[in-house]
């Protein structure tokens, strides 16, 4: 399990796609809707991880509701598993709760569980694996 990337939810995806371009010295390469989530999605390497930019496509999406209650900041961690249905088993074996089980598509070509805050010390973490 490696560090894939940091979900940061934003209000403004120009806005924060041009402060994070400056600042990383680079364009975003993939910008990308997940219409199921309500979300618009930027994509920046790092090295061997990314940063992932989240914008609200609509007021009732998680982003949206995320950014009403804690404002703009870190959403996520993303870890990268080869096998998410063997990682969801291992885990829930280990006492962590998911919010879902079963993978959903998610952005930038990954199949995505996310785990529930409320077992891993406050913190929104998201496994994603490559499709296939």
């Amino acid at each position: 399990m490696k560090l894939e990337h940091i979900g940061i939810a934003v209000k403004s995806l120009g806005v924060s796609d041009e402060l994070f371009a400056k600042l990383l010295g680079k364009e975003s390469y993939k910008k990308e809707t997940v219409e199921r989530e309500g979300v618009v999605t930027s994509f920046y390497e790092t090295g061997e991880s990314k940063i992932e930019l989240l914008e609200a496509s609509n007021p009732e999406s998680p982003i949206s509701k995320f950014i009403d209650k804690k404002g703009e900041g870190i959403h996520h961690l993303a870890f990268g598993v080869e096998n998410i249905l063997e990682e969801v088993k291992r885990l829930k074996k280990e006492g962590f709760q998911f919010i879902s089980e079963e993978p959903k598509e998610g952005a930038d070509n990954k199949l995505v569980v996310f785990l529930h805050p409320k077992s891993t010390n406050g913190v929104l973490v998201e496994l994603c694996q490559e499709k296939q």
